[in-house]
């Protein structure tokens, strides 16, 4: 059975999150439809799912023109946005083509941002492939590459015209990148959903759960709410930044370890567990629920630490260059308690280095 949920915006752009098993002849139909109407399509992926998935691929999409990219953070760039760009070209989309971006976050973010600047704007539909991006990166319109410099420090915000979460997808993604995937559920649970933290802290939420249609569907309803109130990070407290809990600290990881020693996910696990020694520091949290965080991080296979050290200079300089500095300053995503988060700047630099140096850094 499908089920859906819409993404509420103005002018015309909410658009539907499709959930089920097997949606494959849902986005075929989407396809069908389409090209009858006219209008050229074409595929962004990666290679992992060329060799775990060619079947659903070919059954979605047909003889669809198709581009095939490495799978990893590293191709979320300068050089692989121009590929996708010359491949729209070569292919002669115009401005009704539509792109469907399949894969991870990787893929939806690279593939977005392409839609979001081919001709000025193209529309593109995500079908997410890995737990975190069917939970968080598919769902927001935020697209971007990374630089050098900084984590998504180009991009646009481009909404999809439809997302389908197939969660029969997942039965070929590797361990390591459900766990990583679980970094963002588990960041929802702290930032606004202590019910669903509670229930990660009774037992770890696998592949085989009962409930993981229904926790991803939860996720996605809690980003939603929050889009639809704040969709381009405006608000001057709360708002859409509060899914970044973890994600200052993360995105510095990141960096400085060139997006290669740490899955996203795996960075922004460090992270929480980073923010909630900031937000004990601050007065908000006991070191019971500082351990409480950590004890489930690890229960669902994610680091709770830098598995090598890093200097704290090399971290402090890259959170100094993240897209969420205001002023000159870092503001951040603390805990009131879990379940209930806030922004927050003008932090003492003494609480961030500790916090640094507890999860790793010297």
């Amino acid at each position: 059975m499908v089920e859906s949920l819409t993404v509420t915006l103005s002018d015309h752009r909410s658009y539907p999150l499709h959930f089920g098993t097997d949606l494959t002849r849902e986005v075929r139909t989407e396809v069908d439809k389409l090209t009858a109407a006219g209008r050229k399509i074409s595929v962004v992926t990666d290679t992992h799912l060329v060799g775990s998935q060619r079947a659903a691929l070919s059954a979605m999409f047909g003889e669809a023109p198709m581009l095939v990219l490495a799978a990893g953070e590293g191709t979320k760039s300068l050089t692989d946005l121009g590929r996708v760009l010359d491949f729209l070209a070569e292919h002669r989309l115009d401005r009704s083509g539509v792109l469907f971006a399949v894969g991870g976050g990787v893929i939806g973010d690279l593939a977005g941002f392409a839609a979001a600047s081919y001709l000025r704007g193209i529309d593109f539909h995500q079908v997410p492939t890995t737990l975190l991006a069917m939970v968080d990166s598919s769902v927001g319109g935020k697209t971007g590459i990374n630089l050098k410099a900084g984590k998504n420090l180009v991009g646009a915000f481009h909404q999809p015209k439809a997302v389908f979460i197939a969660t029969g997808l997942l039965a070929t993604l590797p361990p390591r990148e459900f766990a990583a995937g679980m970094a963002e559920v588990i960041k929802y649970g702290l930032l606004g959903d202590a019910a669903l933290f509670a229930r990660l802290e009774r037992a770890t939420l696998t592949l085989q759960s009962d409930d993981l249609a229904a926790t991803i569907r939860r996720c996605c309803a809690l980003k939603a709410r929050i889009v639809e109130a704040d969709e381009r990070e405006l608000a001057s407290e709360g708002g859409r930044a509060l899914l970044n809990l973890g994600h200052t600290f993360g995105h510095a990881i990141e960096q400085v370890t060139g997006y290669g020693t740490y899955l996203h996910g795996e960075a922004v696990a460090i992270g929480l567990c980073a923010a909630g020694r900031l937000s004990r520091k601050l007065g908000y949290l006991t070191s019971a629920e500082e351990a409480r965080i950590e004890k489930v991080v690890a229960a669902h296979g994610l680091p709770v630490g830098l598995r090598a050290p890093l200097a704290l200079g090399d971290l402090l300089g890259a959170m100094a260059r993240d897209k969420k500095v205001r002023a000159g300053l870092p503001r951040f995503v603390v805990l009131k308690a879990l379940g209930d988060s806030a922004t927050q700047g003008g932090i003492a630099p003494a609480f961030v280095e500790a916090a640094f140096r507890e999860v790793g850094a010297i």
